[in-house]
C-alpha cells in the first residue's frame, strides 16, 4: 500500500513586504520544519517530495528533507501553489505506482481539505485546524491512479506543538 505524507508549510513571515509567493519562513517556521523532518525520519522517511514553489513551502521542504537519512527525489512544482484539493488529488493520481512513500508540501486550505477528503470527515476532530507544519500520514487503499475520496486511512498526525 502506498503511503502519503501531507505537510502544510511551516509558519511564514506575514510581515515581510513581498508578494505572497515570495513570503519567507518566520523564526517559528525555521524551528518547526527540522523537527517535523525528524518526525518524518522516525516514520520511515519518503522516496519523493513534491513541493509548491512558494518560498515558504520550498524552504520547508528543504529543511524537512535535510533531516532524512536517505535523501528523497525532490520536485518543486508551480502547479501545486494555487492547486485546490482536486488539483492536488489529480497530481497524486499521476504518480508512478512504484513510488512510495510520497511527501506533499503545500498550502491550506487545500492540504487540509485533501486529507479530509481522502480519510473522511470523521478525522476532522483529530486534525483540528491543520496548523502550519502539521504532518498527516495516510495509508492509501490502492494504486495512486485510483486514489479518491475515502481512499485512504489516516495513520499518523503530528504538529510542532506535539513535539515540544
Amino acid at each position: 500500500m502506498p503511503t502519503l505524507h501531507v505537510l502544510r508549510h511551516a509558519k511564514s513571515d506575514r510581515s515581510a513586504p513581498v508578494p505572497d509567493h515570495d513570503r519567507p519562513l518566520a523564526p517559528r517556521g525555521l524551528d518547526a520544519a527540522p523537527r517535523i523532518g525528524d518526525a518524518l525520519e522516525a516514520a520511515g522517511g519518503t522516496a519523493l517530495a513534491l513541493s509548491s514553489t512558494a518560498k515558504r513551502a520550498a524552504h520547508t521542504t528543504d529543511l524537512v528533507v535535510a533531516r532524512l537519512s536517505r535523501p528523497p527525489e525532490v520536485r518543486y512544482e508551480a502547479a501545486l501553489y494555487h492547486a485546490g484539493p482536486a488539483g492536488l488529488l489529480e497530481h497524486l493520481q499521476g504518480l508512478d505506482e512504484a513510488t512510495s512513500p510520497v511527501l506533499l508540501v503545500g498550502h491550506n486550505p487545500a492540504v487540509a481539505s485533501l486529507v479530509l477528503a481522502l480519510a473522511g470527515e470523521e478525522v476532522a476532530g483529530r486534525l483540528g485546524k491543520f496548523p502550519t507544519a502539521a504532518l498527516a500520514t495516510l495509508e492509501v487503499g490502492g494504486p495512486w491512479a485510483a486514489l479518491g475520496p475515502g481512499g485512504a486511512r489516516l495513520t499518523g498526525y503530528v504538529t510542532p506543538r506535539d513535539l515540544d
